[in-house]
Formats: structure tokens, C-alpha cells, sequence
């Protein structure tokens, strides 16, 4: 039996505050019949005795305090769910999008979920094939790994998320791979951008989109990624997949968040974002993952803007913390249109020993990178130099390193949104660029890998 309640007393921001009620439950979701007859969804915020305090997800606006009859569903949030969700797309509360017929669930699973037992935890440890050099050749992905893009405005994040979203698969026969893509307070041209790209290039087929505008209302916004990636758990784990969910734009979901915070009238932390941003982080990161006994997993890329490009602003800076490494857009390379603008040096993939190597990638990856990030970092100091001496002041060695700075830039970083590279397109690429150098200067690769991989780009 719903139990349904007129006791309405005040409406602030997108809260709603209903006195007298029995039973009720955090997290639980309602419905709000108002004047006019139609129907509002909200979800309860707080539970002091018989006050409970609601939000409403589609904005309190137009609703008369005397007039509303308030519903209590009496369970939480949930997402119907079915292999039919793949090539859907959907709201950022999973009421589909596309002019596609509802779906027929098979499962329905609350999306707050639950974070994956330690114990059952499975350690990442087998390669994600993204196409992009960078990170493919410098920064692997890791099945079950967190690896944040940190972006700043004005930079192509989107492009590189729909690349992602477009590329990634894994290698091996047999494995079925899906995206789930969250996208939260985006405009609708960027929407459209998204949804166009993945399905003009068929890879919608595969992929799963939940779609929050920027003028969609902000409590919306903080479902979003739980519908992700509880779409994502249910693909993983009930339907063995490997599923890569990208999260774009974290930063607008932490502003949603602060929003709905002062609503609240709760005192601000750092910057005015709530003191628990770091656990409702976590409770969002640490969903991804792979499970002992299953075959699925779930690999996590959020999309961040930070405001200033300051690394210490609280919402990159948390991530950081919880999160498997980084990969640092750039925008001087961006200037120099380098595309995708990756900042090879600052950038960091925890767990890339993990997946690379032989039988996983190729024997030589890993000295690979290692001589490509010591040769690229002698390269960039010998740029400043020349920036501040002229280059008729360097030393030949320094020329040779700055000539082979500006090819790594040219060739390696800088491929284009539409180039697929094979991981060993990226490393036959790296072993091209360090042909320039005799065997004695590649101090940090092994004698037998340049005797067997060298000769063949020797010019």
C-alpha cells in the first residue's frame, strides 16, 4: 500500500520539505502529484523523524505547497535492464532518448549499488587497446583500472572521449566489449556531437549513453553516472563483458553536487564543495573493477575539467587520490595544434607493467617507454634552452635531442581523432623516432630487443 501524504511546507531550491510522514527511507524515491494533475519524480535527501526532505529531479517550479499529494514509492532508485540497452540512448535518469521502444527488463538493479568487496577483487593486470599512442604506448589501460583524462575549458577532451568511446576494444578472440557513456551537464551541441560520431561510425552498436544537458536540473545530474554504471555492472557481471565507461564531465557533477549541498544549508569545505566529496567520489570510482569467478570488468575513464588548469583545485585533486594515474591534456601542444594535446611527461598510468609484455602486448614495450620518456624529457629541456639561448647555442647532442622532441610531437603524439593505431603501429612508431640515436645512447633498452627490433629502421 503507497502511502501518499499533503503535508507539503516549504519548497527551497529544487528541496522539498513534507512533515508527518512514517517509515520513511534515505534514498527512496517518490512521486509528486501537483495541481495540474501531472506527475514529478524525487528522491528522499533526508529523514529527521517524521520530516523528510526530498528532491525533486524535475525542478520544483510551478508547484503550490497546498495543492501537492507526495506518494512514497517505499524503494530506491532503480534501472530496468537488459542486453537491449546496448545501442540505446538514454536521460540522465535512463528514460530513453532516442525514439526507441521502452525497455523490457530483464533485471532491475538500484543504481546506488554497492562498492566491490576488496577481497572478491580481482587485480587489473590485462591490456586495453585504445588506438591513441599516448596512452596505448606511454600510459596503458588496464582492464579494471580508474584512469582520469584531466582537461582544461577550451581543450578537446570531447573529441578524445568519443575517440575512446570509438577505439577501445580488447585484444583476444571471444571477448565481448561495450562503452557506456555518461555524459553530465554538456550542451546539446555537444550531445549531438557524441551521439552523432558513434553512430555514424557503428560503434553505437556497442555502446550505451545516458545523456544529462547543462539545462537538465542538477539533482539529475548526480544520478547520472550511478545509472552509468550500474548499466555497466549489470553488462559486466550478469552479461560478461568487458564494459569501459567514460564519465564526462566529472567536474560538472561536483558542481551539482555543491549546489544541491548549500541547498541543503550544509557547511561548505574546500571551495564551497561538501566536506564528504572525496567519499561520494569514492563511492562512484571504486564501482570499477574486475571480480574473482567473473569473466566481465569494468574500466573507468572520467573526463575532468579543471578550472584554472590547476591541478590542486579539490575535484582533480581527489580523483587523483582515488584513481589509477592520469592522463594531462596540454595546452601549449594544443597551441602548437598537436591533436590529441596529451601531456606525455606529467601524465602516469599506475598499473601499465600490469597489462604490457609478452604474450599481452610485445616483449620490448616496457623499455620502450622507458627510453621514449627519458629521450622526449632530455628533448623538452633542450626546447627551453633553445627557447631562452637560441638554438645556434646548443650542443650537437642537444640539437639532435630537440630534433627528436619536435618528430615525437609530430608523429607520435599528435595522430589525429581518426587515426586507429594497432599497438604495434605505436611501437614500430616509438622505434622509428629513436632510430636517430646510436645503440650506446638507447641506454635503457636491452642489447637483444635493439639487435632484433632496431635494424629494420635504420635508415
Amino acid at each position: 500500500m503507497l502511502k501518499e501524504y499533503k503535508t507539503v511546507t516549504e519548497i527551497y531550491g529544487p528541496l522539498m520539505m513534507v512533515e508527518g510522514v512514517e517509515d520513511a527511507k534515505f534514498g527512496h524515491i517518490v512521486d509528486i502529484e501537483i495541481a495540474d494533475g501531472s506527475i514529478r519524480h524525487g528522491q528522499i535527501l533526508q529523514v529527521e523523524k517524521d520530516k523528510v526532505m526530498v528532491q525533486i529531479f524535475e525542478g520544483t517550479e510551478g508547484i503550490n505547497v497546498n495543492k501537492s499529494t507526495v506518494r512514497f514509492l517505499g524503494k530506491p532508485m532503480e534501472l530496468g535492464l537488459s542486453p537491449e540497452i546496448l545501442g540505446r540512448v538514454f536521460s540522465g535518469i535512463g528514460i530513453p532518448k532516442d525514439n526507441g521502444p521502452a525497455i523490457i527488463p530483464k533485471k532491475k538493479m538500484n543504481i546506488n549499488g554497492s562498492p566491490i568487496n576488496p577481497y572478491a577483487r580481482d587485480f587489473p593486470n590485462e591490456f586495453i587497446q585504445t588506438g591513441i599512442s599516448t596512452i596505448d604506448g606511454l600510459n596503458p589501460l588496464v582492464r579494471g583500472q580508474k584512469l582520469p583524462i584531466f582537461s582544461g575549458a577550451g581543450l578537446p577532451h570531447d573529441e578524445v572521449a568519443a575517440q575512446l568511446a570509438r577505439q577501445a576494444t580488447v585484444l583476444g578472440e571471444g571477448e565481448a566489449f561495450a562503452v557506456v557513456f555518461a555524459a553530465m551537464g554538456i550542451t546539446f551541441e555537444a550531445a549531438q556531437f557524441f551521439i552523432n560520431d558513434l553512430t555514424e561510425t557503428g560503434a553505437i552498436e556497442r555502446a550505451v549513453m545516458f545523456i544529462n544537458l547543462a539545462n537538465d536540473p542538477a539533482i539529475e545530474r548526480i544520478a547520472t553516472p550511478r545509472m552509468a554504471l550500474t548499466a555497466a555492472e549489470y553488462l559486466a557481471f550478469e552479461e560478461d563483458m568487458q564494459v569501459l565507461v567514460i564519465l564526462n564531465d566529472m567536474t560538472n557533477y561536483c558542481e551539482a553536487l555543491r549546489e544541491i549541498s548549500a541547498a541543503r544549508k550544509e557547511v561548505p569545505g574546500r571551495r564551497g564543495y561538501p566536506g564528504y566529496l572525496y567519499t561520494d567520489l569514492a563511492t562512484l570510482y571504486e564501482r570499477a573493477g574486475r571480480i574473482k569467478g567473473k569473466k566481465g570488468s569494468i574500466t573507468m575513464v572520467p573526463v575532468l575539467t579543471m578550472p584554472e588548469d590547476d591541478k590542486t583545485h579539490p575535484v582533480p585533486d581527489l580523483t587523483g587520490y582515488i584513481t589509477e594515474g592520469q592522463i594531462i591534456m596540454s595546452r601549449s601542444l594544443h597551441r602548437k595544434a598537436v591533436s590529441p594535446p596529451v601531456d606525455v611527461l606529467p601524465s602516469l598510468s599506475r598499473l601499465k607493467d600490469k597489462g604490457i609484455g609478452e604474450e599481452k602486448t610485445r616483449e620490448d614495450h616496457a623499455d620502450l617507454y622507458n627510453q621514449l620518456y627519458a629521450a622526449y624529457a632530455r628533448g623538452k629541456e633542450a626546447q627551453e634552452l633553445a627557447t631562452i639561448l637560441g638554438e645556434a647555442a646548443l650542443s650537437e647532442e642537444d640539437q639532435k635531442y630537440m630534433g627528436f622532441a619536435n618528430n615525437f610531437e609530430k608523429k607520435y603524439i599528435s595522430q589525429g581523432y581518426y587515426e586507429n593505431r594497432t599497438v604495434e603501429q605505436t611501437l614500430d612508431l616509438g622505434w622509428e623516432l629513436l632510430s636517430v640515436f646510436e645503440d650506446n645512447e638507447l641506454k635503457r633498452i636491452d642489447e637483444e630487443l635493439i639487435a632484433k627490433y632496431m635494424p629494420q629502421f635504420r635508415k
